[in-house]
């Protein structure tokens, strides 16, 4: 048995409580997002909506996202970017992307619309 904590920021409760306004560091770190592609379907994590969390813990920067499939194979670049990214705005602090399970749908877009479909 090992006394070691999890890596990632603290795992706590959903709560009803409103979250509190995104920091000018996360919104600089989403804006540099915006040039991370997905390169199946070329539109920007940020549009796609699988950047969940930005943390700012005291030793890195920790990102979860998720992937549009669950065996996507540009994943690790895609990582990779985020992470590069995200160092091009916090250069002091490494960063670890973490890849959620949870299924991506296009209602966790901001504008669902921007995947163009037409019939």
């Amino acid at each position: 048995m090992s006394d070691e904590k999890p890596e990632g920021p603290p795992q706590t409760e959903p709560s009803a409580a409103p979250e509190a306004a995104p920091s000018q560091q996360e919104m600089a770190v989403r804006s540099a997002l915006e040039t991370v592609m997905d390169p199946e379907i070329g539109l920007s994590v940020i549009d796609l909506g699988l950047i969940r969390e930005v943390h700012f813990l005291a030793d890195k920067t920790f990102i979860r996202m998720m992937l549009t499939t669950p065996f996507c194979p540009y994943a690790p670049q895609m990582m990779e970017d985020v992470k590069q990214a995200t160092v091009s705005v916090v250069p002091t602090l490494p960063c670890e992307v973490e890849i959620m399970p949870d299924p991506w749908s296009p209602e966790l877009m901001p504008d669902p619309s921007l995947l163009g479909y037409s019939f």
